[in-house]
C-alpha cells in the first residue's frame, strides 16, 4: 500500500478507539449478563448457556477468516468488520428483554457480529503494527480496549448503585446507546484511513504458503488453556446466589468484572513486551493464571475469593489476548493470517465450551471439587504443550 509509518499509526489508533468504545457496550453487557439472567429468573444452567452464544462467536470467526481469506477488494474485506460492529446495536435492546430466553437470543445475536468481524480486524492490526513490534501493538491495543471494558462494567455498576435492581440492570443496557455511537463513528474512520489490507494485495499476487505444525501445536495449546478456564458468566451467576446470601452486594457484581478488565488492561503492555523479548515461551503465563481461579471462587466464600478470581481471570485474559494474537501473526504467512484467526478462534470456542457448560452442570448439582479438578487438568495440559512448541520444528516457520 506504501502507508507511511505516522499513516500506519492513525489507522492503529482509530481500530483501537473503535474497540475502546465497542468494549464499552458489549462489556458492560457480560458483566452483568449472568446476574441479568439471575433477575429474569433463568435457571443456572442459563448462564452456561451462555457460551453457546461464544462458541457461535467462533463458528463465525472460521466464517470471518474464510471470507476475508477470499477477499479480492477491500472493500470485501472490512465487509464483516462492518456487519460485525454494527449488530452491537442490540445490546441496548436487551433493556426491553421481558423473558430470559428473548435475553439469550439477544446474547448471542451479538456474539455472532463479533465473531464475524474478529479475523479480519486482527489480520489489520497484525499490519499495522509490524514496524512497532507486534507483542508490543497487540498490548498496546489491548490496554485501549480494556480501558472501554473498565469503563462499560463500571457504568453498569453506576446504573446498578443508581436505580437499584432490577431497574437498574435495564438502565445500564439502555445507557450503551452513546459509545455504540462513537464506535460506529471510529469504524467509518478506520475504513478511509486503510481501505486496502495487504492481505489483499498478497492474493492479488498469487502467494500460498500453507499453515506449519508449530500453529497446529499452539491451537491444541490453547484449546486446553479454554477449556480449564471457567466461563466468566458462571461466576456471574454465582456471585448473584452470594448476593441473594447477603454476603455480597448486587452493585459489587459489575465491579468485579470491572477488576478483572482493569487487571486485563494492566498487564497487556507489559505481556506483549515481554512476548516480542522470549518469545513463545511467555504464554505459558495464562495457563498458570487460569488454574488459580476456581480455588479462590469457590473455596474462599464471599466477596474476597470473587476478587481473587476476577484478578487471575483478567491476567489470564491479558495474556490470552495480547499473546496468543501477536503468536498467530508470527507463525502464520501473511497471505493466510484471516483463516489462522479464523481456525484458531474455532478451536478455541470449542474448547472453551467446556469451560462454560461443564462447570455450569456441577455448579447446580453442588459439585463443586470436581470443577476444580477439571480446570487444573486442563491447564497443567496446557502448560505442557506451551513449554514443548518452541522445540516443535523449530526451524519450519510456516
Amino acid at each position: 500500500m506504501g502507508l507511511s509509518s505516522r499513516q500506519l499509526f492513525n489507522a492503529f489508533i482509530a481500530i483501537s478507539l473503535l474497540s475502546l468504545f465497542a468494549d464499552i457496550v458489549y462489556e458492560g453487557a457480560r458483566s452483568i449478563g449472568g446476574a441479568y439472567l439471575n433477575v429474569l429468573a433463568a435457571p443456572a444452567i442459563a448462564a452456561g448457556i451462555l457460551y453457546v452464544g461464544e462458541l457461535l462467536s467462533n463458528v463465525m470467526r472460521l466464517v470471518g477468516g474464510i471470507a476475508a481469506h477470499r477477499s479480492t477488494s477491500g472493500k470485501m474485506f472490512w465487509s464483516p468488520i462492518i456487519l460485525g460492529y454494527g449488530m452491537n446495536a442490540l445490546i441496548p435492546f436487551l433493556a426491553l428483554a421481558g423473558r430470559w430466553e428473548l435475553a439469550l437470543a439477544i446474547f448471542f445475536l451479538e456474539r455472532l457480529g463479533k465473531g464475524l468481524r474478529g479475523p479480519p480486524r486482527d489480520v489489520i492490526l497484525a499490519e499495522v503494527t509490524e514496524k512497532m513490534g507486534r507483542g508490543k501493538g497487540f498490548g498496546l491495543h489491548e490496554l485501549v480496549d480494556q480501558i472501554g471494558a473498565v469503563t462499560g462494567p463500571a457504568l453498569a455498576s453506576a446504573m446498578i448503585a443508581a436505580r437499584g435492581s432490577p431497574e437498574g440492570y435495564r438502565m445500564a443496557f439502555w445507557i450503551m446507546w452513546i459509545p455504540l455511537i462513537l464506535s460506529l463513528a471510529m469504524l467509518a474512520a478506520a475504513v478511509i484511513m486503510y481501505p486496502v489490507p495487504r492481505a489483499v494485495v498478497a492474493r492479488e499476487q498469487g502467494a500460498r504458503r500453507p499453515l506449519g505444525r508449530r500453529f497446529w501445536a499452539f491451537l491444541a495449546g490453547s484449546i486446553m488453556l479454554m477449556m480449564g478456564l471457567i466461563y466468566w458468566q458462571v461466576i456471574g451467576y454465582y456471585a448473584k446466589d452470594l448476593a441473594n446470601r447477603g454476603l455480597i452486594a448486587d452493585v459489587e457484581i459489575p465491579v468485579l468484572y470491572l477488576v478483572a478488565m482493569a487487571v486485563d488492561a494492566a498487564v497487556a503492555v507489559p505481556i506483549g513486551l515481554l512476548y516480542d523479548k522470549i518469545g513463545l515461551r511467555a504464554q505459558v503465563i495464562a495457563p498458570l493464571a487460569a488454574i488459580i481461579i476456581p480455588p479462590a471462587a469457590f473455596l474462599i466464600l464471599g466477596r474476597i475469593g470473587l476478587y481473587i478470581a476476577a484478578v487471575f481471570w483478567g491476567l489470564t485474559a491479558g495474556a490470552t489476548e495480547t499473546i496468543m494474537r501477536a503468536v498467530v501473526a508470527d507463525i502464520a504467512p501473511p497471505e493466510s493470517r484471516s483463516l489462522a484467526y479464523g481456525i484458531y478462534s474455532f478451536g478455541i470456542g470449542l474448547g472453551g465450551l467446556a469451560g462454560a457448560i461443564i462447570p455450569a452442570v456441577l455448579y447446580d448439582l453442588g459439585l463443586i471439587t470436581p470443577i476444580i479438578a477439571m480446570c487444573t487438568a486442563f491447564e497443567l495440559a496446557a502448560i505442557i504443550i506451551f513449554i514443548t512448541i518452541p522445540r516443535i520444528a523449530v526451524s519450519q516457520r510456516f
